[in-house]
């Protein structure tokens, strides 16, 4: 499989979930920086160094060590209640969210590495491992140690203060949702070409297994058709379920080339999993960001502001589509030879306002805001947010006026939706 950089944007992301991988690198590293300090004996070094005693570097060390593994401890213990908190205030959806947060990661590699390098240092100074120079460079080792373990204790207390509440997990949702949307506003099309309108001929191209596509190795496609001398014409954008009764893609053979029966390369270009994911999946940011305001209008919770903070935040991320989809910062196709489908912009009003106008169509304040934002996405220039939003706005008074009861709050939401 040819590794393009969207291939490897798209590992490192899953590095990045993984809570043991930083931990691992500060601990070999600190490891590695005990015994660089026994290379200072072999260099001369000042005569009029500063004299360290192993005695008093082994205090300092046992001091660190003990400290260490308390507050790695009281880390870990912090992260999880703020990862539970995150799946119970917000949606389960935003735990990839919470876990790859870097400063709370950086923090437990390093209350974890000073710990290591405690231990470590430790044994070797008590066992005369270090000459005068070497000490005297491990001390300097020990107190930038102590000064990093200092600062990014302060730094994590403040972001352990928001890790989980939902105000932070908003914030994370949204930002990784825009963070979809510029990569699609820089590769429209994921980097291919539109599917062309008539009838989509060649042979197709099945799932392997079932569960959600996580990303298309567009780069491995068009290696592919140039070797077919032929065209590849995907089906399934990131997101989609995907059986074995539906077709990927489609290969159309260029005259004279030869091609393996099954399109293994074609298959294998496509990422599966059990979960959606939000690198390249706008949709699935739209969803969990609505299924937050939808959690917040049950009976239980009853927090019709959230709902409303998240209308905002909804508005704002289509507004930042509408300027992509006039293609202000598009790119040229890179891939000449694959043809890709277009986002549904009528798909994405589905996944974003459906449940809220489900939900909050009892709640006038929700229902207004909602006709005020449909109103707004309307003025933009773009004719499929325009009609998209008129629709949505129409099927959201309809429920609004099943649910209100009172006459003066549905005719409250029907001067909203007059526009």
């Amino acid at each position: 499989m040819i590794l393009s950089r969207d291939r490897l944007r798209f590992l490192l992301s899953r590095v990045r979930e993984r809570l043991w991988v930083k931990p691992l690198l500060i601990c070999l590293l600190s490891i590695l920086g005990v015994f660089s300090a026994r290379l200072m004996d072999t260099i001369p070094l000042v005569q009029h160094i500063v004299i360290i005693k192993a005695d008093t570097i082994a205090a300092l060390l046992s001091i660190m060590a003990s400290s260490m593994l308390v507050i790695a401890t009281f880390a870990v213990a912090s992260m999880v209640s703020a990862y539970a908190s995150a799946s119970s205030t917000a949606t389960p959806r935003s735990f990839s969210l919470v876990i790859a947060d870097d400063v709370s990661q950086n923090a437990l590699s390093t209350f974890i590495g000073a710990f290591i390098f405690s231990i470590v240092s430790l044994a070797a100074v008590k066992n005369n491992y270090f000459e005068e120079d070497g000490l005297f460079a491990l001390f300097l080792l020990m107190a930038l140690v102590f000064a990093l373990v200092i600062v990014t204790f302060v730094r994590w207390v403040d972001r352990i203060a928001r890790l989980g509440r939902l105000g932070s997990t908003i914030d994370k949702v949204e930002q990784v949702t825009a963070e979809a949307l510029t990569r699609l506003r820089n590769a429209p099309l994921l980097g291919g070409v539109p599917v062309a309108t008539q009838p989509i001929a060649g042979e197709p191209v099945y799932a392997t297994e079932v569960g959600y596509l996580q990303q298309v190795g567009v780069a491995a496609l068009q290696a592919y058709a140039e070797q077919i001398q032929g065209r590849v014409v995907v089906m399934a954008l990131p997101g989609a379920f995907v059986t074995p009764s539906l077709a990927l893609a489609y290969v159309c053979i260029g005259s004279g080339a030869s091609a393996d029966r099954h399109h293994r390369q074609v298959v294998e270009a496509f990422q599966f999993g059990s979960t959606r994911l939000f690198n390249d999946d706008p949709r699935f940011g739209l969803i969990v960001l609505s299924e937050i305001a939808s959690r917040a209008l049950s009976p239980a919770v009853n927090d019709p502001g959230t709902a409303i903070d998240v209308i905002g935040r909804l508005v704002r991320l289509f507004v930042y589509w509408s300027g992509q989809t006039r293609g202000e910062d598009a790119e040229e196709p890179l891939y000449d030879r694959v043809s890709v489908p277009t986002i549904s912009v009528h798909d994405m009003f589905d996944d974003a306002f459906t449940a809220i106008a489900r939900d909050g169509a009892g709640l006038v304040e929700v229902a207004v805001r909602l006709q005020k934002a449909f109103h707004a996405l309307a003025m933009e220039n773009d004719t499929d947010l325009r009609q998209a939003a008129k629709q949505h706005s129409r099927l959201a008074l309809k429920r609004a006026e099943k649910a209100i009861t009172l006459a003066a709050d549905r005719a409250r939401v029907r001067r909203a939706a007059r526009w």
